[in-house]
């Protein structure tokens, strides 16, 4: 299963009162597939405000969502918690929905040992037949997925890839106990070109939303030897990198796709959207 070197998770759109505006899927799937390049979108994950997403909300998404991408691009849906039951129970829903692989997080708040995270996605993945990803991000869920873990939880069979948003030590020592058919994304876009340079495949981005183009071409410029200019391009992109993140995400990229025209609305309590500042700051990192 390849699912590409940039892999865009998406935003869920809200109208103006923050219900999901269904209007806007196709054209910000569309947008992402066509103009920004993602190789696969993953729907319902952290960035799409999934915490405060409805199951039905989620699971109408998840089907739209592989109607509009018609094969054009692969459909990850993040169906992780931190209650194992409850997550295999949707795993098993949205895996009839024709995803190509389920993206599931470590268990958040209750900060489970090495042993627990191992039984977590073991079971988990022995319940399903579709692929798994992965999904360690210490900032958010207050456990680190160790790479000993990682590579333990690799020789499952349809575990096939990890996003990994620690540093490249961590993801260095994930790809020297992984088989070569076992994919290492970075979940920081500031790690795109690094993270590519010690052989991850890609990146789990919210930064493609509005660069996407820009960082397919840092990574090709990089695969292709062109060294100097992979770095070069990735100096003028780290601003970006960094810059979305000067809120609590979505937000910023949110406000970032509307000075494009993209719309897709606020968002829910209890984020809340970037003030005016951090708009005007946003602003200048497109200037």
């Amino acid at each position: 299963m390849d699912f590409g070197r940039v892999v865009t998770a998406m935003v869920t759109p809200f109208d103006d009162n923050l219900q999901i505006n269904w209007d806007q899927v196709e054209p910000l799937i569309n947008y992402l597939i066509e103009e920004q390049q993602s190789d696969s979108l993953v729907i319902c994950g952290t960035t799409a405000e999934s915490p405060t997403l409805t199951e039905e909300e989620k699971l109408k998404l998840i089907e739209i969502a592989v109607l509009y991408a018609k094969g054009r691009c692969k459909i990850i849906a993040g169906t992780g918690s931190n209650d194992t039951a409850h997550t295999i129970h949707f795993s098993q829903k949205v895996e009839k929905l024709g995803v190509d692989a389920l993206l599931v997080v470590a268990p958040y708040y209750n900060r489970p040992s090495q042993e627990g995270l191992y039984q977590h996605f073991k079971a988990v993945a022995e319940s399903v037949e579709v692929p798994i990803i992965l999904y360690n991000v210490q900032g958010r869920t207050g456990v680190n997925l160790e790479a000993e873990t990682t590579i333990r939880l690799s020789k499952i069979p349809n575990i096939v890839a990890t996003k990994d948003c620690a540093n490249t030590d961590q993801l260095t020592r994930i790809l020297n106990g992984v088989d070569a058919d076992f994919s290492v994304y970075s979940g920081e876009d500031s790690n795109t070109l690094p993270a590519i340079a010690i052989g991850c495949r890609g990146i789990v981005s919210v930064a493609s939303h509005v660069i996407g183009k820009e960082m397919q071409s840092m990574i090709k410029y990089y695969l292709e030897g062109n060294i100097q200019q992979a770095a070069q391009l990735h100096r003028k992109l780290h601003p970006v990198f960094t810059g979305i993140f000067c809120a609590p995400s979505p937000a910023p990229i949110k406000h970032a796709l509307a000075l494009k025209g993209i719309q897709t609305g606020g968002v829910r309590l209890p984020l809340v959207p970037v003030s005016e500042q951090e708009g005007q700051f946003i602003q200048s990192l497109f200037v």
